[in-house]
């Protein structure tokens, strides 16, 4: 593995009981990019954003982070090494209050060191979170928890960040604020995969991405590449140019 590359997954086959959800799959995570995911509902997307947390694992292939195989470990073994996920629907824990939420986010060894650090970081990210750190996080907004979410993701002190279906079922304003949040947090060297319902969106964001169909992937390449595909156009824009 190169330098550059901090997570590589080699022809990964990985199933849901007897179905197959992905199928010789391979990819490449450069270190401090931020590469995106597309494609349709059921065509591996949190799939693979779980198989890489270790909350599942391949029947075949490799999965290798920063130099360490990774194909067998356990979630919290994963978290040790600095993957972290914000999962689909964000998953807070509601009746506990935000600054709470915030530390189970710094549970792992690695990351209790660096707790207050991180505490802080987050909170100049979201300053809502700190001036709700005693609320309790079912009151949020959708935005707020979202945020929220993130900000939990953080605290583990990750090297990689998965971050699966960020927008979902929220407004553009505060969709273009956490966009801008996942800039500031690449800026500061931590790398970012993420799933986005939002393509166009998506290739205005991300340095790269990969698209999914059916388990596999169909295409890959800089986001201005993948704006000039065809099969991009008529599948996600329905238009036979891409304006980013």
């Amino acid at each position: 593995m190169t330098d550059q590359v901090l997570l590589k997954i080699s022809n990964i086959e990985v199933f849901h009981g007897t179905f197959q959800a992905l199928w010789n799959l391979s990819l490449e995570v450069r270190r401090g990019e931020m590469l995106a995911l597309i494609g349709a509902n059921t065509s591996g997307k949190t799939t693979l954003m779980d198989t890489v947390s270790g909350l599942l694992h391949p029947a075949k292939g490799i999965m290798e982070f920063n130099g360490y195989d990774i194909t067998c470990l356990d979630p919290y073994q994963i978290v040790e090494l600095g993957i972290t996920q914000v999962p689909e629907g964000r998953r807070i824990f509601p009746e506990m209050t935000v600054f709470d939420n915030l530390m189970i986010g710094s549970y792992c060894s690695c990351a209790r060191k660096n707790r207050i650090l991180n505490l802080g970081r987050v909170y100049e990210l979201f300053p809502r979170l700190k001036e709700r750190k005693k609320q309790v996080a079912k009151t949020l907004s959708g935005g707020e928890q979202q945020m929220l979410a993130i900000g939990r993701g953080l605290m583990a002190d990750p090297k990689l960040m998965l971050i699966d279906e960020m927008s979902l079922g929220l407004a553009p304003i505060v969709i273009d604020e956490i966009f801008k949040a996942l800039k500031k947090i690449q800026e500061r060297g931590i790398t970012i995969l993420f799933v986005e319902q939002n393509v166009k969106r998506t290739l205005e964001e991300a340095d790269r991405a990969y698209i999914l169909e059916n388990g596999r992937v169909a295409l890959s390449g800089t986001s201005a590449e993948l704006c000039e595909k065809d099969q991009v156009k008529k599948a996600y824009f329905g238009i036979d140019e891409c304006a980013i």
